[in-house]
């Protein structure tokens, strides 16, 4: 990949400045930078999504690129679909078979012997194409990739409109991989991975014959699969290319930061100096003057050349309080089952009973599709259970955290998005500010932000509605780990009654929860770390 020229801006905030360098096409490139740098954009403009004011990326042998986002819910042709189908249409084959038998009918139809020729050319070139997706061994492909991914029958079967937002992820990851391309592009793909699956992925890229390009937090899938890092650096808005791993590369990172830092106190002093003789001299006689303005020059080619030392990344500042306290018990479940299938035999939930008393902080996991986002979905009344009956109390308010966002306008910007708030434009842009969104970000539709701007301003929409029974599905996801910190902190302080979807131990471990509950089968327990990292990444298999 070629990159020659390239400058990108949104408004003022600069992405790209004259980038110029050459990344190979067929390596393990992980992509890192800190928030905001740039990253998904690159990804972006790779695939044709991201215009650019100039410049532009090459490929030398034209690759065929297939892409995993954070968020996979755009990228489904059809909700209705059966996930084969939609895991089957990853290889165009039965398209292409479709072509050329067409073609071979229309030869039948003509007598004129150069046109006849022209269609045999055409179905040729067909046939290139498809031998490449290898049409009599891709059905066993497949099959062994849903088996390694852990795909279970059943869930073959269903339309991808009735998948959780985890399993959505992993069937679009079995499908990238079954498309056989030859540059994947992998943005954060370890969010919906459990342990088993992810070191199946991890030794499949690492051993695949075409190249990765990796964005992702998860420092030990980085060091298992990369062997070359491109670091794009938000200080220049340049990229540099480093030989080595994600932790190799991190410490000569820190050693040329703590040199840099070095040289900017030296550059700072010999600056101060200089601009002191400055002050002192130039208004003075011919000859310290003179003596001044030579210290001026000086001091211009040393503005010149200032180190810019990187700053600590600013946190968004959360703070979570309830309006009014609930009644002693916020919340009961009583007998709850639930079907998406009403023909189904098979309840995705099956008599579930919870009574969460006041001040409770309650967590709740299992397997993807176990039916976790299903629960919360009833809870806040999104759902109606087939069987059974969800009680609040008459003082119980909701705050929904929901997992892929639903609660955003898309088609609204950010300060429109706080329209449902009694808040003035000021208060608004105070708030925003607050969760480090500031100037043109307040007037971005919230459809162009990253899956990590939605989670943000989705955390500001749920500490403005002052809650006491807060429903948190996945909370953690697609923010870095310090935002997570902040956010742990509030749970853990926070009065009112929390129930929680996460397998995030270093994030769950902190809060003070009370008990478990495993679904499907609803079995509850008293907290145990150990329950967690038995679910950890999402989906982790649950033990017989």
């Amino acid at each position: 990949m070629l990159i020659k020229n390239l400058n990108l801006s949104f408004g003022i905030n600069r992405i790209f400045d004259d980038v110029n360098i050459n990344v190979p096409d067929d390596k393990k490139i992980g992509v890192v930078g800190v928030n905001g740098s740039g990253k998904t954009t690159l990804f972006k403009v790779i695939l044709g999504l991201q215009d650019v004011d100039s410049g532009n990326i090459t490929f030398f042998n034209k690759p065929r690129i297939s892409y995993l986002p954070q968020v996979i819910t755009d990228e489904v042709p059809s909700l209705d679909m059966s996930v084969f189908d939609y895991l089957l249409e990853g290889r165009p084959i039965a398209k292409l078979q479709q072509q050329i038998n067409d073609l071979y009918i229309k030869t039948t139809t003509l007598s004129d012997e150069k046109e006849i020729n022209r269609l045999l050319k055409q179905i040729d070139k067909l046939q290139s194409e498809l031998d490449y997706w290898e049409p009599y061994e891709a059905e066993e492909v497949l099959l062994k990739l849903i088996s390694n991914m852990k795909i279970e029958d059943e869930l073959l079967e269903r339309s991808l409109k009735t998948l959780s937002g985890g399993q959505k992820s992993k069937i679009a990851f079995v499908r990238l991989l079954y498309s056989k391309p030859d540059l994947i592009l992998l943005d954060e793909p370890t969010n919906h991975l459990d342990k088993d699956t992810k070191e199946f992925v991890m030794d499949y890229l690492k051993n695949y014959a075409g190249g990765v390009y990796i964005i992702s937090h998860d420092i030990e899938f980085l060091n298992r699969i990369v062997d070359k890092i491109l670091f794009i650096d938000k200080r220049h808005h340049k990229m540099e290319l480093f030989d080595g791993n994600y932790t190799q590369f991190k410490r000569l990172q820190e050693e040329r930061e703590t040199f840099l830092q070095k040289e900017a106190l030296l550059q700072e002093k010999e600056r101060k100096r200089l601009q002191a003789i400055v002050d002192k001299y130039l208004h003075g006689n011919e000859k310290k003057a003179r003596i001044a303005k030579d210290r001026q020059k000086k001091l211009e080619r040393l503005e010149e050349k200032a180190i810019v030392v990187e700053k600590k990344t600013k946190t968004a500042s959360i703070s979570l309080h309830q309006g009014r306290e609930s009644t002693k018990h916020p919340l009961v479940i009583k007998d709850v089952s639930f079907r998406y299938d009403k023909a189904s035999k098979k309840d995705v939930l099956h008599n579930i009973n919870i009574d969460i008393p006041r001040g409770e902080k309650f967590l709740i996991v299992g397997e993807n599709g176990a039916g976790k986002s299903t629960l919360l979905k009833l809870i806040v009344g999104e759902l109606n259970p087939d069987k059974g009956s969800i009680i609040l109390g008459p003082k119980t308010d909701i705050g929904y955290y929901a997992q892929e966002h639903e609660h955003l306008d898309l088609d609204k910007n950010l300060l429109e998005n706080l329209d449902d708030f009694d808040l003035t434009e000021n208060e608004k842009r105070g708030f925003l500010g607050r969760f480090l969104f500031y100037n043109d970000d307040l007037f971005k539709k919230v459809k162009v932000l990253s899956p990590g701007e939605r989670a943000r301003l989705a955390l500001l929409k749920l500490t403005l509605m002052k809650a006491n029974l807060l429903i948190l599905d996945e909370p953690t996801n697609h923010l870095d780990p310090e935002t997570q910190k902040v956010i742990a902190n509030n749970l853990k302080d926070f009065p009112g009654t929390i129930i929680l979807v996460s397998h995030n131990p270093s994030f769950v471990d902190n809060l003070g929860i009370n008990r478990t509950m495993i679904l499907p089968e609803g079995r509850l327990s008293y907290y145990e770390s150990s329950i967690v990292q038995k679910y950890h990444y999402l989906n982790n298999r649950k033990k017989e």
